[in-house]
């Protein structure tokens, strides 16, 4: 259950992003705080417990991308997982520079904040605009 800081907490980012408080979106915002991890278009329904409208899903995953709330974690497959930011991402503006680690036994992805992205010297006449790492093993809870 969403606890009322929670949902404060949540009103203040729709706020702060100029966007209307819909059930749709404190729903998804509120299955984002619930998880340890990052989350694929298709565990919404899952973990919600009831069908959510499927294009309703990705236009509010893709405003709260473009708002800076959430961020896309690469994957070696062809889905996409998102994540909450929790720098001081803005609207088209992401910060959220981390690692992030897959585990190939429970199958989660986390944000590992405090480990640093490694330095990476590119070749004379390329310009970088974006590194994302993502670090696969086994996690401390299923070890």
């Amino acid at each position: 259950m969403t606890t009322q800081k929670q949902k404060e907490q949540i009103a203040g980012w729709l706020r702060t992003c100029n966007l209307s408080i819909t059930d749709t979106r404190v729903k998804i915002l509120e299955l984002f705080l619930k998880s340890n991890g990052a989350l694929e278009h298709g565990d919404f329904e899952k973990l919600a417990g009831k069908s959510f409208d499927r294009v309703t899903v990705y236009r509010t995953l893709q405003t709260f991308l473009d708002k800076g709330l959430i961020h896309k974690i690469p994957t070696t497959d062809t889905s996409v997982r998102y994540a909450i930011c929790k720098s001081d991402c803005k609207e088209h503006e992401h910060h959220d520079h981390h690692v992030h680690f897959k585990c190939d036994a429970c199958g989660t992805t986390t944000c590992l904040d405090d480990t640093s992205v490694p330095s990476i010297a590119l070749p004379r006449g390329y310009a970088m605009n974006n590194v994302e790492v993502v670090v696969s093993g086994v996690c401390k809870d299923c070890k």
